[in-house]
């Protein structure tokens, strides 16, 4: 990264320079090398995430706008731009685009893009699972969500969709078990106890508690979202008129 390798370079000159035109002692010379080091890569860490917050208001923008072409074409000159100068960037993006594309519906280019995305993303993580489920490679999705679920354990919409896609599967027994296990990570959840249940009751899940974000994933039929979404807006017509 280049942000490391300026700080180094002038952290390691500064060292040098207070070693051969002083007489303090080498310990000094390397402490302060050390401290030069750990603040020039903060200030340029902080100029490189400023500009990168800065674009991706923009994107955010494009995105709300009904632009994803545009969206998709800055994510690309972000990663372009700064892959260089902080680490996760690209993968930072990658999970962006692929993001993008998978609301988009086209599940091909979101998957290309979603598979070098950041495991800590666990939004575009879960839409790669969904996406290897749709394509009938449950190894895979099971990897996929193992690996989300490891690095982000308090998140009670990720395990439901982790037992949701195991479920949809055949894999309840396995369902039951993630729920259970994800109960224990994230703690007392009204909506993941009743889940939990439901499956172990031989009844479905209901995911619609989560608003939005379960949406966002499209495990539903589009019609039956569109129902769901019109009765929601009629539900608040109803409330504004009282």
């Amino acid at each position: 990264m280049l942000s490391v390798l300026i700080a180094l370079v002038a952290g390691s000159a500064l060292g040098a320079a207070l070693y051969f035109t002083t007489s303090l002692h080498p310990a000094i010379s390397a402490i302060t090398a050390l401290a030069g080091f750990t603040l020039i890569y903060v200030l340029i860490l902080k100029q490189v995430m400023k500009a990168v917050g800065d674009a991706m208001e923009v994107v955010q923008k494009d995105i709300m706008a009904n632009r994803p072409e545009a969206a998709v074409h800055k994510l690309e000159g972000v990663k372009k731009k700064y892959q260089w100068w902080q680490f996760f960037i690209d993968k930072q993006m990658n999970a962006q685009i692929g993001m993008v594309y998978y609301l988009r519906r086209d599940f091909s280019k979101a998957y290309d893009y979603l598979e070098k995305g950041f495991v800590r993303h666990w939004v575009a993580m879960a839409m790669l699972a969904i996406i290897q489920m749709k394509r009938n490679q449950p190894k895979k999705m099971i990897a996929t969500f193992d690996k989300t679920v490891a690095g982000t354990r308090k998140e009670p919409l990720l395990w439901s969709l982790y037992a949701f896609c195991l479920d949809k599967i055949g894999d309840r027994n396995k369902a039951v078990s993630v729920m259970e296990k994800g109960l224990k990570k994230v703690g007392s959840d009204e909506l993941m106890s009743s889940n939990l249940e439901a499956l172990k009751s031989g009844g479905k899940m209901k995911m619609q508690g989560y608003g939005d974000l379960w949406l966002q994933f499209q495990l539903e039929k589009q019609g039956a979202m569109i129902r769901k979404q019109t009765k929601a807006m009629q539900g608040r017509r109803k409330i504004v008129r009282r």
